[in-house]
């Protein structure tokens, strides 16, 4: 049975995250251990709220080197919300620019839409060869909550495979992949039967 450890930093919807993967057949455990988060076949690292607190809270942990070393190794991370945020460069909110992991090229701004925060279901569009949305619908939908994000990108598109979506004018990178780092900006455990597919894919790609 694969493994996953749900990182438990001080941010996420822990729970609702741990059923979800549960569901997938995987065994799922909610933790703080760094040494578990390490040797977890999978690991997932979620997020709700500022960039800024959220990589306070990584650090605090002492949890970024953990994932920089399991992306290193080939090992699979999964980032959801502000957990995909925080795998990139940068995040700014209110003028203050906070570093990432810098993971993913790129920076999370905010979102140049009137109606923000960005909340409930919107399609995506995934790209070809995308191993979280094989079999997955073309006209998909997942739910949002956010009002920042990443703008698709020249540096992005060479490096990952980006999945968008679009609020109001705003296109923003929905979900990436790159080798063992996969991130989505929507909530899979609030997405019905689209999210459970789409963690179902990712468990799949485990090495239980």
């Amino acid at each position: 049975m694969r493994t996953v450890v749900v990182l438990d930093y001080g941010s996420g919807n822990l729970r609702s995250a741990e059923r979800a993967l549960a569901a997938t057949g995987a065994s799922v455990k909610v933790t703080s251990n760094l040494e578990d988060a390490a040797t977890a076949d999978g690991l997932v690292v979620p997020g709700v709220g500022a960039f800024a607190a959220c990589m306070a809270g990584i650090e605090a942990a002492g949890a970024g080197p953990v994932i920089a070393e399991r992306v290193a190794h080939g090992a699979p991370v999964l980032g959801i919300c502000v957990g995909m945020q925080i795998m990139f460069d940068s995040g700014e909110e209110h003028g203050v620019v906070t570093k990432g992991l810098g993971l993913l090229p790129g920076a999370v701004t905010r979102l140049a839409a009137q109606r923000v925060p960005h909340m409930g279901w919107n399609l995506l569009d995934a790209p070809a060869g995308s191993t979280l949305f094989e079999g997955i619908a073309p006209d998909a939908r997942a739910y949002f909550v956010h009002s920042y994000a990443v703008t698709p990108s020249a540096d992005l598109d060479g490096v990952a495979l980006v999945t968008t979506s679009t609020h109001e004018r705003a296109t923003f990178a929905a979900a990436a992949e790159r080798g063992p780092l996969a991130v989505t900006q929507f909530h899979p455990e609030k997405s019905g039967a689209v999210g459970a597919h789409l963690l179902r894919n990712w468990v799949r790609t485990l090495h239980g």
